[in-house]
Formats: C-alpha cells, sequence, structure tokens
C-alpha cells in the first residue's frame, strides 16, 4: 500500500462512557497519535484528529481515573469521523444505564443511515464491549461482528440479525468494525492505520508501541498455544509443554504417553477430559501455529513447515487448507509485499 499524501484529515471520535476501559482509550489511540508522528517524518500531513466526547463531560473510568475535558456529544458530524465506541468492564457493560442508553440513541440519530450508505465517510469501530453499545444503537444489524469472548451471548441477544464470529481478534465489515480484548483494539487500529497510511508506516507504529506481532482479521481470539490449557491435570500440561518445547519432534502417541508417564490410551482420555482435544490434534494445531508465524517473519513454505515439523510442503498444505481453507502460499503472499516496504 502507498501513504495517501493529500486525503482529507479523519476525526477520530472517541466516545467515553462511565467505566470505560482506559486501555481501550489509550491503545487506539496512542496508535493513531504514532501515525501522525510518522507522517509527520516523512513530509506528510497528519492523518488523524483526535476528539474524545461522552454523556457525561469528567466520567471515572475502569481503573479509578477521572477523566476531564471531554467535548458533548456532538449534534452532526461536519468532516469524515470514524466513532470510536470503546469498552466497558463486563458487569457494567452488560447494564443498559442512563449514559449507555442516551448515548445508543445520540449513536443511532447520528449513524442509524450513515452506515448504510455506500458512500458514506463516517465509520464505526467499536473495541471490545464497545460492540455491545454499537448493537444497542441498532449498527450491527445484518453485520458480520465479534467482541470480547465472554460477551458473545451477549452481543447476540442484542443484535439478533448479525452474524456474530467467534474467537476472532477483530471483523470488518463494510464501515463497521469490532474487536475482541481491549489489546485486540491495538490490532484493529494497525489495521486501519495500514489501509489509510501503508502497511509500511503501520510496522513503524507496531514497532514504536513495541507490539510483539499484529494480527489480522484471520487471526483467532485465543492463541492456540493457550486454548486448551484452562486446565489443572498436570500429566495433560507435561505434554502440552514438550510439545510446544519442540513441536518439530516426530511426535506419536507413545512418544507423548512416554511424557506423561501413561499408556497412549489413558493418555488420551486425559486430553479428551481435561483439553477437550485429543494429543495429536493438539500437536496439529500448536505445528500449524508456529508455521503461520513463520510465514508472518518471511520464512518460505518449506521453511515453515520444517520449523514447524510437518514431514513435507504438502502435508503443512492439506492440513492448512482443512483447518484454515486457502494455502499456507497465499499468508506467504499477504505479508511479502509489506515486509518489501517496511
Amino acid at each position: 500500500m502507498i501513504a495517501r499524501a493529500h486525503a482529507q484529515m479523519i476525526d477520530l471520535l472517541f466516545v467515553v462512557t462511565p467505566h470505560s476501559l482506559l486501555l481501550d482509550i489509550a491503545g487506539a489511540a496512542e496508535a493513531f497519535r504514532l501515525a501522525n508522528q510518522h507522517r509527520e517524518r516523512r513530509g506528510l500531513p497528519r492523518r488523524f484528529r483526535l476528539r474524545f466526547t461522552g454523556p457525561d463531560l469528567a466520567p471515572t473510568t475502569s481503573v479509578g481515573l477521572e477523566v476531564s475535558g471531554l467535548e458533548p456529544l456532538p449534534p452532526h458530524l461536519s468532516s469524515p469521523t470514524w466513532v470510536v465506541l470503546v469498552g466497558q468492564p463486563t458487569e457494567h457493560a452488560r447494564v443498559a444505564t442512563p449514559p449507555v442508553v442516551a448515548t445508543a440513541q445520540w449513536l443511532r440519530r447520528l449513524l442509524g443511515e450513515a452506515v448504510h450508505a455506500a458512500d458514506s465517510p463516517h465509520r464505526v469501530l467499536a473495541i471490545c464491549s464497545g460492540a455491545l453499545l454499537a448493537a444497542r444503537a441498532g449498527l450491527m444489524a445484518a453485520r458480520r461482528c465479534t467482541t470480547h469472548h465472554e460477551l458473545l451471548p451477549t452481543l447476540r441477544t442484542l443484535a439478533p440479525a448479525a452474524e456474530v464470529i467467534d474467537n476472532r481478534v477483530f471483523v470488518v465489515d463494510g464501515p463497521v468494525a469490532s474487536s475482541a480484548g481491549v489489546t485486540a483494539g491495538i490490532d484493529l487500529a494497525l489495521h486501519l492505520i495500514a489501509g489509510e497510511c501503508g502497511e509500511a508506516l503501520a510496522a513503524s507504529v507496531a514497532e514504536d508501541m513495541v507490539v510483539y506481532l499484529r494480527r489480522s482479521p484471520r487471526d483467532p481470539e485465543q492463541s492456540p498455544f493457550l486454548v486448551h490449557r484452562r486446565h489443572l491435570h498436570a500429566a495433560v500440561h507435561r505434554v502440552q509443554d514438550a510439545i510446544l518445547t519442540r513441536p518439530e519432534r516426530d511426535w506419536d502417541m507413545a512418544a507423548l504417553a512416554a511424557v506423561g508417564h501413561t499408556t497412549e490410551r489413558h493418555l488420551l482420555r486425559l486430553f479428551i477430559d481435561h483439553a477437550g482435544v485429543s494429543p495429536l490434534d493438539y500437536l496439529r494445531s500448536i505445528r500449524l501455529e508456529r508455521a503461520r508465524q513463520a510465514l508472518e517473519y518471511g520464512a518460505s513454505v518449506s521453511r515453515a513447515a520444517d520449523v514447524a515439523g510437518f514431514r513435507s510442503v504438502l502435508q503443512l498444505r492439506r492440513t492448512w487448507r482443512r483447518h484454515w481453507g486457502g494455502s499456507p502460499r497465499d499468508a506467504w503472499s499477504a505479508v511479502a509485499p509489506a515486509r518489501r516496504y517496511c
């Protein structure tokens, strides 16, 4: 992508309700601030103007810190605006308090028609439980969207016509974008910065923020390295640790059972009962994630297959297609241009 040198400035209008998650505000705002800074270093004008509004002008955030100087909810949008709906802790997000109801009504008046217009210069960015606020305003109808995994059932209730996507870092559906947990708001911001300012500039922002890996809309909300480890069984943990340490090893059920100090049959039963997946399926998911990460960092498909423990490129391709669709070559091609311009 090539940075847009003379495009009109975009207003980033952060909507801050009482008990808003501070990281939802600061994480995304910092990404856009740094994008402006990197554009200026390249001799380009600023692209984003940060503004902060809310139903209360001095609300208390999730950590008890009070913010002040918010502007009142504007009656109209006079320039291209991305309305950023930040989240609240789960216990607050599920409750439609008077400030939330007032904000939802304001959103419906302001953006109810705009989000359906093909040529609208405005868009909605819902971070974490901010998707629930968008749903209360009727902005998620018939949209693909996501939110924090604890609030997915609530989002489905509030937006029954929406296609709520489980286990996804963020989802972009036309002018409406939504993200999962709080840090996923940074991933969403970087994705949108790349679209407006170029992949190279977004990569520079990610480097400044010390973001380990900029995730994409294809990535799951929960890391495969963590998703099957919410249990307390020591033998299963030992086997999982061994797989994570050396996924490239030629593992079979006998070798895994030896690590767990159990029989193959008993290990299979333990994994199903405690991890919800078989040992070999767990191994396959870890190898796929290792291969995907290797591709993200510029490895060839054959090198990715090797470091992840697949016997051949063909085996990686077949496993990739069965689990994710497409091919690892597609993933490599998607990141290769960005790496060339970084």
